[in-house]
């Protein structure tokens, strides 16, 4: 083998990000590494290419140990990396990119005529002709992604590493670029193929290795695989029997409505969805990573601008422009990424908590510190916040006691319309059960919710009606008996999912428009 990789493990404040992976790539080879969100893709690319110290766990390249401790020394080594988000230097020539920290001196200076040369001659194996003189950012980005892949190839030779670089480009820059990693793979190279489209993975690829969880799942050849065994290993079973406990019967009665969704849609984002939730229910939104999913709840919360459609309730269409437009109708929104996008890691957790609520009132009626106090207190003691006081800054917490702190501020505005993006995503057993054991709570209280998660056992526990979303479409709604794990993965496998599948889109409550 090329490369491999045992025992692998890295653990960060409160989470087991890899937990003893192994995996192995061999000279020209194709080998996708596949998973949900949080399932430890960017943690192994990272502490393969030194951007990461890993905790445990052996890596040898050739044969030989190697312990990067930084992406020159794993060039050095061979190990290259071309990310979704090329990083390299618009303002700079194509031909400076390439030869940049190596470029060709005459006489103590930057030999230009031998820079361009050298330039084009490296393209010119890539089967591009371009003018190397020209700025970098005034090309494509299919052709900045070459550029990339031809300087990543030079310094490094061995590995490759392509984490999404298919994202942002269309489908005839795609299949160029397939060419061209087919061509380097032919010259022997090992490239690892990290993608949420699963076309490209089984048009691509020899073999696939799916992560989960931090854990290797399976390794299997491309050709040997189908695509719902393949989503099956990606979202697994995995909820523990005490979270099965809290299951709720999927009740298909209809409930009083609460607020509709016709049309809402955006274009590149999610084709247009009709969608009615119901006073006290639990909706579920499944599919794999780029299906749209998280797409859908931003629209509903005024994240992304929609460029089509409306949201209304009993007393009329409501604005959901913006997120504060959406606080003010009732909406509450806890974000898949909740480091980045949910806690304020610096500002206490009386702070954080305090944030919707008064984002509801408006900076013009500040909340007190004595009222900021006590809720903070309540919700410490409601959730089981384990944290040493409510000045603690939150960014010292597990990542499951961030989340109680997220949740805490929203529950605080008392909404009307939560949604729950990824909620349990990385953190311990014992906080997922008591988040899903809290949705139950306010769900009894009146409380509507959307809860998007990669867990299917989490949305069988908790939902009412599961939507599937499937390459930028709702495309099938389950209710009642039709939710289980074989109608969800076959709808987002896009096989035969039964009755639930009106019109070929989910639009509204099941009968209601087809």
């Amino acid at each position: 083998m090329l490369l491999t990789i045992r025992k692998l493990t890295k653990t960060f404040p409160g989470a087991r990000a890899l937990d003893a992976v192994d995996f192995d790539l061999a000279a020209g080879e194709i080998h996708a590494l596949l998973g949900e969100n949080g399932a430890g893709k960017s943690t192994l690319i990272k502490c393969l290419t030194g951007a990461y110290a890993r905790d445990a766990g052996d890596i040898a390249l050739d044969g030989a140990p190697i312990s990067p401790r930084s992406t020159s020394q794993a060039q050095d080594l061979g190990i290259g990396t071309v990310y979704q988000e090329v990083n390299l230097l618009p303002n700079l020539t194509v031909a400076q990119n390439l030869t940049f920290g190596r470029e060709p001196t005459r006489w103590g200076l930057v030999d230009a005529r031998a820079q361009k040369a050298e330039a084009r001659a490296m393209l010119a194996g890539y089967g591009l002709e371009i003018d190397v003189g020209r700025d970098l950012g005034d090309y494509s980005v299919a052709v900045q992604q070459i550029v990339a892949i031809a300087r990543a190839v030079a310094l490094s030779g061995k590995v490759l590493i392509l984490d999404e670089p298919t994202a942002s480009l269309d489908a005839r820059e795609t299949q160029t670029l397939f060419e061209i990693v087919r061509g380097l793979r032919d010259r022997g190279l090992g490239i690892v193929f990290v993608s949420h489209f699963l076309d490209q993975v089984f048009d691509l690829t020899d073999r696939v290795t799916v992560l989960r969880n931090g854990r290797k799942v399976a390794t299997e050849r491309t050709a040997a695989l189908d695509r719902v065994r393949l989503i099956e290993h990606m979202l697994g079973r995995a909820l523990e029997d005490e979270v099965e406990a809290l299951a709720r019967d999927h009740d298909a009665a209809a409930r009083p409505e609460l607020l509709r969704f016709e049309g809402l849609g955006r274009r590149g984002a999610v084709e247009p969805f009709d969608l009615v939730v119901g006073r006290g229910e639990v909706v579920g939104l499944a599919g794999l990573l780029g299906s749209g999913r998280t797409e859908s709840a931003e629209l509903m919360f005024g994240v992304r601008t929609a460029h089509s459609g409306r949201a209304a309730d009993a007393q009329g269409e409501i604005a959901l422009a913006t997120p504060r437009e959406a606080i003010a109708a009732g909406f509450g929104f806890a974000p898949e990424d909740r480091k980045t996008d949910g806690i304020v890691a610096d500002l206490s957790v009386r702070e954080n908590i305090a944030l919707a609520l008064q984002a509801r009132r408006g900076w013009a009626r500040p909340i007190r510190r004595e009222e900021q106090k006590r809720l903070a207190e309540d919700y410490i003691a409601r959730l089981d916040i384990r944290t040493s006081d409510a000045e603690k800054p939150v960014g010292q917490l597990s990542g499951g006691n961030q989340q109680k702190v997220v949740l805490a501020r929203w529950l605080a505005m008392n909404p009307r319309f939560l949604i729950l993006d990824e909620p349990t995503r990385g953190i311990d057993v014992g906080a997922h059960a008591e988040i899903l054991r809290l949705v139950h709570d306010v769900v009894g209280q009146g409380m509507s919710i959307l809860v998007i998660s990669s867990e299917l056992d989490e949305l069988i526990a908790v939902a009412d009606r599961v939507i599937v979303v499937r390459d930028r479409r709702h495309v099938a709604e389950l209710t009642g008996v039709e939710i289980s794990t074989e109608t969800i993965v076959a709808a987002i496998a896009g096989a035969e999912a039964g009755p639930a599948e009106p019109g070929g889109g989910a639009r509204g409550r099941t009968g209601e428009a087809a």
